[in-house]
This record gives structure tokens, C-alpha cells and sequence, in this order.
């Protein structure tokens, strides 16, 4: 799915989305990243700044300068520990004098099954862990946060991983890189796990929203066939994934080179993990089994009924 090309805001500046609620975009723009992270300052006097970003001073002045006085930072959030959201969270916090907020630390949340595979040696891969990262407060599954004349509600969305919260705000959503319009979510083994991914999905299914705030592109303005489209397109992958198994054992690599045929050789380790997040689910709903121990490398098999 290609991105719009009209969702080109300018570095660094506040943007009123809607009342009490701006949005500063953040200079680290990449294939990952797209135009760059997504900060969200909610409310009018005390404010909660909800992903400070990647480490930037000047991403870092930007949103002091966004505090107008007798505006004040009450709240520090972080959605999730990749490099492109939390690791600014610490020079604001000292900056601005507020608490972080999290669900907890880098591993926090992560599967059992992805536990496994990260002592199985695992790593890397994705967007980057933020591993130092220590919030000063956790914020539970279902918990409010209330500031000055705002609320959310903590939503634990693992997935992309495993300390991944979405943000309720009203009828609105802050989904940070669960839901996305410009692209569908990585979903990269240790830290993504596509079983807790599709299950955040139908959570937030449950639900009505007017609108997504995600942490890179632009809104979302129809959540529900947002998300339609998230599961058929996953549904769609692990289709393809059992065709390609019909032919016999493969491994990962070699089932993405031919589910991804189109897809640039740079992006080709993350399509493979993207594969192996299929695999490690279908293993556990008994579709595919590894032919030995389960690992990054392990050939795959469709398990015979």
C-alpha cells in the first residue's frame, strides 16, 4: 500500500488537529518511519505529551517551545520502547520536570512463545529497542490517566510489541504504530507477536471510533475499515504462507523471497521476520509445525491433519 502524498506536514511545527489536541512531527523520517514520528501534545493547560520521539534536540525544543505559558507538561507517555518514541522521554522529564508513563519497561508485555525465541538468540531486527528505557509509573491494561481537563484510558495493544498501549481519548484513539494509515504495522519476532497482534486488533474492533491519531502519517479517519483491512491483509499473508508450504519444507527466508517477489532486497530481512511471525502463529493454531526446535531458522511444514 503506498502512502499519500498529501501527508507532508512541516518539521517541528504544532499543528491544531482539533481542539486540545496538536501534533508535532519529528525530523527522523525513514521507509520505517515514514515522515517521521508523531508527538501529540492533549490538553490546553496541563498537558500530557504522548511518544517524545527519538533523541533530538531539536525535536526536544520543539516541544518546549510548543509550552506556552501558563501551559505546563504534566505528563510524559510513551506508547512503546522502540528508538523512534521513547528515548526522548528522559531529557524531557528532566526538562519539563513531568513524569513518564508506560506500560513498562523494554520486555515488558513480550509473549512467552517470543521469549523463547529471544533466549534462542533472537534479536534485533525491527525499528530498535530502546533498552535502557525505565518508565517512572506503569500504566495498566484499562487504567485511567486523567490530567488537566483531559482523560485517557490505557489499552495494553501488543503486537507490534509486547508493551505496546493504545491511548483512548473519548471516541478517539491514539494507536501509535498498531494502526496506521500509510502502511500495515511490522510485526518483527522477538519484540512483534502476531497472535497478540491480531487479538489487538478485534479489541480495538469492539469499539466505536471516530478517529485514529497513529504515531507516524496522517489520522485515520475510518477506524473500522481500517482495521478490515489490517486482518484480511494478514489473513491474505498467511494464505500465501500455506501455498508457498504446499510445495514442501521452507524456511522463513525462503518463504518470504517468494511471497514478498516484489519487495526491495534492503526490505527483505524485515519481510522475513514478518514471515516468521506468521509461522511461529500458525504453529500455535497447529497449521505449521518446524521441523525440529522452533527458531529463526527452523524449515516449516504444514501439519497434517
Amino acid at each position: 500500500m503506498q502512502p499519500p502524498d498529501d501527508f507532508n506536514p512541516p518539521v517541528g511545527v504544532p499543528e491544531l488537529l482539533e481542539p486540545g489536541l496538536r501534533r508535532i512531527l519529528a525530523p527522523n523520517p525513514s521507509p520505517m518511519t515514514y515522515r517521521g514520528t508523531n508527538t501529540y501534545l492533549l490538553g490546553s493547560g496541563g498537558l500530557a505529551v504522548i511518544d517524545p520521539g527519538p533523541l533530538s534536540d531539536a525535536h526536544l525544543q520543539a516541544i518546549l517551545d510548543a509550552v506556552q505559558p501558563p501551559q505546563r507538561i504534566t505528563h510524559i507517555i510513551v506508547t512503546h520502547t522502540h528508538l523512534d518514541h521513547s528515548p526522548l522521554a528522559r531529557p524531557l522529564a528532566k526538562a519539563s520536570g513531568a513524569p513518564v508513563l508506560a506500560f513498562g519497561e523494554a520486555t515488558a508485555g513480550r509473549s512467552e512463545v517470543m521469549q523463547t525465541l529471544a533466549a534462542g538468540g533472537l534479536l534485533g531486527g525491527g525499528e530498535g529497542i530502546d533498552a535502557e528505557f525505565t518508565p517512572d509509573q506503569t500504566l495498566g491494561d484499562c487504567e485511567i490517566l486523567r490530567g488537566d481537563g483531559w482523560q485517557l484510558e490505557a489499552l495494553h495493544t501488543p503486537g507490534h510489541i509486547g508493551n505496546h498501549l493504545s491511548l483512548a481519548w473519548g471516541d478517539a484513539c491514539f494507536t501509535a504504530d498498531h494502526v496506521m494509515g500509510w502502511a500495515s504495522s511490522l510485526v518483527s519476532p522477538p519484540d512483534g507477536d502476531l497472535t497478540d497482534f491480531m487479538a489487538s486488533c478485534m479489541r480495538l474492533a469492539t469499539r466505536q471510533w471516530r478517529v485514529f491519531y497513529p504515531g507516524h502519517g496522517a489520522q485515520v479517519d475510518d477506524p473500522a475499515a481500517r482495521l478490515d483491512w489490517l486482518v484480511a491483509h494478514r489473513l491474505n499473508r498467511e494464505s500465501a504462507i500455506l501455498k508457498a508450504l504446499s510445495a514442501g519444507p521452507a524456511t522463513a527466508q525462503t518463504i518470504a523471497k517468494l511471497v514478498y517477489a516484489d519487495t526491495p532486497a534492503a526490505l527483505l530481512a524485515a519481510a522475513t521476520r514478518n514471515v516468521l511471525a506468521h509461522l511461529v502463529d500458525l504453529n500455535g493454531k497447529s497449521k505449521v509445525q518446524p521441523l525440529g526446535s522452533l527458531h529463526a531458522e527452523a524449515e516449516f511444514q504444514l501439519k497434517s491433519v
